[in-house]
């Protein structure tokens, strides 16, 4: 998880990755959309490229996101 990691954003990839299954960047925010996590973790995950990710793929993408702050 990142240094300041996003409100919500590790409770609900562990409920959303319940196996080592990958989903596409429209399903995470979808389901991160119907879970109404904060708008600052909502704006992270929406910033993601389009693709495929598995559990630590989306925290390392989030990661890198989150170096500009």
């Amino acid at each position: 998880m990142p240094r300041h990691p996003l409100p919500g954003l590790e409770q609900f990839l562990d409920r959303l990755y319940l196996s080592d299954e990958r989903l596409s960047r429209d399903e995470i925010v979808r389901a991160a959309t119907a879970a109404d996590l904060p708008a600052v973790t909502l704006t992270r995950l929406d910033a993601l490229p389009d693709g495929e990710y598995a559990y630590d793929e989306v925290v390392e993408a989030v990661q890198v996101l989150s170096a500009g702050d």
